[in-house]
């Protein structure tokens, strides 16, 4: 399985959006890229085996994710309810942001978004506080996603 259209490349605006996270608030991309940098991190499905290791990794390095000039938003198509139910058993702390309706929309507008399976593929993107993706790494479902190239944008980013 793999995304269906072409996800969107460095250099290119990001779509704004709001999404509905775990807790029922509404947030909205441009108002965190207003005033910082956001990393973007689409997933196929909550309680899945990759992707809970793969937040597991976030939430053990959460420094490394979250900053004064960084926010973190993970996002599915799964439900509002289902993420919160994964992130009261992971212990979640950040926004689990839901693509369920009109389903997968988001998705389809940064280009990762799988027809065939009605999910994400592992797509990550970067944007800075001007609205522009400055680096991106899709992978997948069924491959795990290697952050130290964010960690090196990032770097880079804040040079």
């Amino acid at each position: 399985m793999v995304a269906t259209q072409t996800p969107l490349q460095p250099g290119s605006r990001a779509p704004d959006f709001t999404l509905t996270d775990q807790n029922g608030r509404r947030v909205r991309l441009s108002d965190l890229t207003a005033a910082a940098n956001v990393v973007l991190v689409f997933y196929p499905f909550a309680f899945s085996g990759i992707c809970t290791g793969e937040l597991d990794g976030i939430r053990d390095n959460l420094g490394e994710y979250v900053a004064d000039d960084l926010h973190l938003l993970t996002i599915s198509c799964d439900p509002t309810y289902a993420l919160r139910g994964w992130a009261d058993a992971k212990g979640y702390f950040f926004p689990l942001l839901s693509d369920f309706w009109p389903h997968g929309a988001v998705t389809r507008d940064y280009g990762v978004f799988d027809e065939s399976g009605g999910m994400p593929v592992r797509g990550t993107f970067l944007i800075d506080a001007t609205g522009t993706i400055r680096w991106t790494l899709i992978n997948p479902p069924s491959v795990g996603r290697d952050f130290s190239g964010l960690q090196e944008a990032l770097r880079e980013l804040r040079a």
